[in-house]
């Protein structure tokens, strides 16, 4: 996931070079300028094509995971991540933007199938009680790519014209390394188990994670949710669209990606430095704030983590996307008032700043393990492609969308983000059950017996269902 983050924010520093790259590539070849608009289409495309290649790689996520294993899956993919990283990394050498949108495309398709099978992967082999704490450390991977690609993209570091293709080309060094250490890890024993009944591998892959020879307790649990579910084995996305049962948590997904993708968040990475510009700081002050929402979203995810597993995921969720509607409105007014207020500047970037902080406590990294946990084995691989592809086809609408948004509201562009962040809350309150400390089993239960209306009463599931045989 360090590669998804880190060539999310790869491309927003080094802006202006890879625009002169494009228009020296088309004056060397046609013997006259660019025009503008057709350069700011091809930059567009540069910046957007990640996106695609992320909802293809979504898309078939599923697929590789079932068909090769989480493991090996991932394994295969670290080959998409050499070939897009070269891809960029030679195309100055080349004098050819196609090759760098090309890489582009490629590293986005490794990206996507990364954002499917790794969550998928951290679920499966993360015990009960540590599994929002691990899902937390997928995105503070996601967050630090962000970071350190925010600071290799300073000009005097690699956002040069000069260097910029070794720091698009550095995207390789995640891709090899995962090449050497991923065979030392074990493949996931819930696939090994229950997708191809190869018991003694799985019980030998349990040890090893749990560091204990006692994995009895996890293979019974793995059992009764075979035994739960034994009508949902290897189930389609045409299949789970159809499934009346499994409805509502599909629904729940995939909402609760939309809710991290058009919260307004993709608009402060992907144009962060262009938002700061536009709130009155000086261009070298705007990319040094731009560090500072890659540091900030760094150090919330890290307090995040102890949090996911005491507080549980929908009270972090709901706590995330309310400050995040708060501080959207904020930075509205402040961009309002900026001229008439100097200070007003300072209160755009710390309003920017609280928005980040949110965003990592709750919309950040829960979308992405929730998605996981609410489906049992059989169709949670058909479930992560959906829910991937949904995400990543919303990153690309707010990419490709949001400077047409800036042109048309102008100092209102984040309202349309605020308005949707309030419909996100109101269905996150009322329809998402709190998955925190409950089997995959029980968390199925719930959506068999109607969706769980949750509140205090209703943290433990063993509760539920005494209140439930009461009732009856």
């Amino acid at each position: 996931m360090f590669q998804f983050g880190y060539n999310t924010g790869v491309i927003n520093a080094p802006q202006s070079v890879i625009e002169n790259f494009i228009g020296d590539c088309w004056k060397e070849r046609y013997n006259k300028n660019i025009e503008g608009s057709m350069q700011d289409l091809l930059w567009s495309v540069a910046v957007s094509i990640f996106a695609i290649g992320g909802m293809i790689g979504g898309f078939c996520g599923g697929a590789v995971g079932n068909r090769f294993g989480r493991k090996k899956g991932l394994l295969l993919n670290n080959l998409l991540g050499v070939g897009g990283a070269c891809l960029m990394g030679f195309s100055q050498m080349s004098y050819s933007y196609e090759m760098l949108i090309l890489g582009r495309l490629v590293i986005g398709i490794n990206c996507g199938l990364n954002t499917s099978l790794v969550p998928m992967y951290i679920s499966e082999i993360a015990p009960l009680n540590l599994r929002g704490g691990l899902g937390t450390v997928n995105q503070l991977a996601v967050t630090i790519g962000l970071l350190l690609s925010q600071i290799l993209g300073i000009e005097q570091l690699l956002g040069n014209s000069n260097a910029w293709p070794i720091l698009l080309g550095l995207a390789i060094v995640p891709a090899v390394m995962q090449m050497v250490l991923l065979p030392v890890c074990p493949e996931s024993p819930r696939y090994l188990l229950m997708s191809r009944q190869m018991e003694d591998e799985a019980r030998r892959a349990l040890r090893r994670l749990r560091a204990s020879t006692h994995v009895e307790e996890d293979i019974e649990e793995m059992r009764a949710e075979e035994a739960a579910s034994q009508t949902e084995s290897h189930m389609s996305m045409l299949q789970l669209v159809r499934s009346s049962t499994l409805r509502m948590p599909l629904t729940i997904g995939i909402v609760m990606q939309l809710s991290q993708q058009l919260s307004g968040i993709n608009a402060v990475l992907y144009y962060s430095t262009s938002l700061f510009t536009a709130a009155g700081l000086e261009e070298w002050q705007s990319k040094y704030a731009t560090l500072g929402v890659g540091s900030v979203m760094v150090i919330m995810t890290l307090v995040s983590i102890p949090l996911m597993d005491r507080a549980g995921r929908r009270t972090l969720h709901l706590y995330g996307l309310g400050g995040m509607f708060i501080f959207s409105i904020f930075i509205t007014i402040s961009l309002l008032i900026k001229e008439m207020m100097s200070w007003m500047t300072f209160i755009s970037v710390i309003s920017t700043l609280c928005f980040v902080i949110f965003f990592s406590v709750g919309p950040g990294s829960i979308p992405w393990m929730i998605t996981a946990e609410l489906f049992s084995q059989g169709p949670r691989p058909a479930a992560m492609s959906i829910a991937v592809l949904v995400n990543w086809l919303s990153n690309f609408l707010v990419g490709i969308g949001f400077p047409r948004m800036q042109e048309a509201f102008e100092n209102y562009t984040f309202l349309p983000f605020s308005a949707l962040l309030a419909c996100f809350w109101v269905f996150t309150y009322y329809k998402v059950p709190e998955t925190k400390n409950k089997t995959f089993e029980e968390i199925s239960a719930i959506f068999q017996r109607g969706v769980e209306r949750p509140n205090k009463g209703h943290d433990n599931p063993i509760d539920s269902d005494i209140k439930e045989e009461a009732h009856l």
